[in-house]
């Protein structure tokens, strides 16, 4: 079955990112993840997908009220954690894809949200 790990980012880490000192950390990380994933036995077709996403303020919300578009720059909400990219795996159940969730390098610092995916 199909699971998307949504993972939100803190401030500081998407901060960490583009700063010098901390972006090798940052980038390995998430690659040791990866790895992980495809290397735990499960085929590697079992990533399916995923991508890092731009920070929160690059982002544009739309929304159709009335039958008129209103565009805001911006993120969605102001809070603690943002939505900053997702991995989209292929196992065989919820506690697998919880398992993997744990392991991901910022469900120690945000959070990471596990959800199916609607494949019918």
């Amino acid at each position: 079955m199909q699971y998307a790990l949504l993972v939100y980012e803190t401030e500081t880490d998407f901060a960490a990112r583009d700063d010098v000192e901390r972006k090798t950390a940052y980038r390995a990380a998430h690659l040791d993840f990866l790895n992980s994933i495809k290397g735990a036995g499960i085929a590697i077709q079992s990533v399916v997908g995923g991508a890092g996403l731009k920070p929160p303020h690059t982002a544009t919300i739309v929304r159709k009220r009335g039958g008129s578009r209103l565009v805001v720059d911006g993120p969605y909400s102001d809070i603690k954690e943002q939505l900053g990219g997702i991995y989209l795996i292929d196992v065989a159940d919820l506690d697998a894809a919880l398992s993997w969730a744990e392991r991901c390098p910022t469900a120690s610092t945000g959070a990471v949200e596990v959800r199916p995916v609607n494949v019918d």
